[in-house]
């Protein structure tokens, strides 16, 4: 396969905001999203896996000093942005996370928080036609595949990929484990899959004695399985780097050569020590990586030079930015019906966060003390018995800020759900039989608007 130089590189399209053979340095959900959306042909990503330890590179070794710590604790990693825009956009990837609290625990719960928020990302940047790899281990691969259903739709989930790399290592108390997982996922449909390009040879000449009996020309081979076996690197192997989770380049070539085509754009927002963008560029695809390693740069242009070619200028091709690029499309968020009309900045009100919201609106529509009244039916209950909610769907515009929340009770949170306003809610109670004093709830729901206006003016 040819590789792309800067001469014969295709022309990129005028919605892609980002080059060729760039390397961001920095939190990789922050660059991902000032990406434009449907620009990325392909993700091919080994991120970590929630094992619970500490890893770092063998010292002396190309990635000396290279570490992470894949170690996850809800208060740290659950970022408020991250919860909200979760619970408010993305419901049924909530009810993922708490499920997965509910049997692991918290710290699997923020691990696919931090996961969730970087899925939604990269879902939005594929193309229709583009496709996800993602790379984990039975550590968490259940888990994550329940994500990736509620982000991608389980109708787009293609294959479970099996990795087995014959681990020589046997211990006398259970199974060796001697495989990793690949969740295959396209963005709409089918995805790309070149089963040319990637036909395996058959297990025995039967089959071509068969053909040739026949009178015909037996085929080149057979569609590959969704178990791969290929052994993982030892210290002696010439491409390793000494990164302590490092992954067979002839693993990544296959993933690439089967979902993409040359000059399609690869993505990998776990950079690490760049196997997805060597293999990339070696398959003549365009590719952009992210990290937050300092030496991520260093490594690609090392193993570029090492295992591409050593008479180009990587370092005059390969670009480090740390400088955000700039939408230029429809500043679209993650969840693909709330698309903003308008580009605009928010103001410190409307980035309050769920916490906040819910001191205010607990201090609007209390009564008595610690007991609140519902705006949905008027029930007075417990603070813990009431949910926040939007007036105003979000699939019908409404907005995440202050001024279009107010507190329900569960019953009311779970019938209003995305179909009603609030209107629509107390309409639906009444029919029902669930009002129990309207009057109160449209007090409630009065005071709730106007802590939300004191709440502006004062904070604008």
């Amino acid at each position: 396969m040819p590789k792309l130089t800067n001469a014969t590189q295709p022309q990129v399209m005028q919605t892609v905001n980002f080059k060729n053979r760039t390397l961001f340095h920095g939190d990789n959900i922050e660059f991902m999203r000032a990406m434009n959306s449907e620009t990325v042909d392909l993700i091919a990503t080994d991120p970590p896996f929630n094992k619970n330890k500490d890893f770092h590179a063998t010292p002396d070794s190309l990635a000396a000093g290279a570490r992470f710590q894949d170690r996850w604790r809800w208060d740290d990693e659950s970022h408020p942005r991250w919860t909200d825009a979760i619970k408010d956009d993305w419901p049924h990837v909530w009810t993922v996370i708490e499920s997965a609290r509910a049997s692991w625990g918290d710290d699997m719960g923020a691990f696919l928080c931090f996961m969730g928020v970087r899925i939604m990302e990269m879902r939005r940047l594929l193309k229709p036609t583009g496709s996800l790899y993602l790379h984990c281990d039975p550590t968490a691969s259940h888990y994550l595949k329940a994500l990736l259903d509620a982000v991608f739709g389980r109708k787009n989930f293609r294959n479970e990929i099996v990795w087995y790399y014959k681990n020589a290592s046997r211990g006398k108390k259970q199974r060796a484990k001697a495989h990793d997982i690949v969740l295959l996922y396209a963005k709409d449909g089918e995805g790309i899959f070149n089963r040319e390009d990637v036909l395996i040879p058959y297990e025995s000449g039967m089959t071509a004695w068969r053909y040739k009996k026949a009178g015909k020309e037996p085929p080149n081979g057979k569609t590959p399985d969704d178990v791969i076996v290929m052994p993982s690197l030892n210290t002696m192997d010439g491409e390793r780097t000494g990164y302590p989770t490092q992954k067979p380049l002839a693993l990544y070539k296959n993933f690439i050569e089967a979902s993409s085509n040359p000059g399609d754009v690869v993505l990998d927002p776990f950079v690490g020590c760049a196997t997805t963008c060597v293999a990339a560029e070696r398959m003549g695809r365009r590719w952009v990586g992210i990290d937050s390693w300092e030496k991520a740069h260093e490594i690609v242009l090392r193993r570029l030079q090492d295992e591409v070619s050593e008479s180009m200028k990587w370092n005059e091709i390969v670009r480090k930015e740390t400088t955000l690029p700039e939408r230029t499309d429809d500043d679209e968020i993650a969840a693909p019906i709330l698309r903003l009309k308008l580009k605009r900045a928010l103001q410190p009100w409307q980035r309050l966060t769920h916490g906040k919201i819910v001191e205010h609106l607990v201090a609007a529509q209390s009564n008595m003390g610690t007991m609140v009244i519902c705006a949905g039916c008027g029930r007075i209950l417990e603070r813990e018995f009431m949910h926040l909610d939007h007036i105003n769907p979000r699939a019908q515009g409404g907005e995440n800020d202050i001024t279009n929340r107010t507190l329900l009770c569960q019953p009311c949170n779970g019938r209003k759900g995305a179909r009603y306003t609030l209107i629509g809610l107390m309409g639906e109670n009444k029919r029902v039989g669930w009002m129990q004093d309207e009057a109160r709830a449209k007090l409630a729901w009065s005071r709730a608007q106007d802590r939300a206006e004191q709440v502006r003016d004062e904070m604008s």
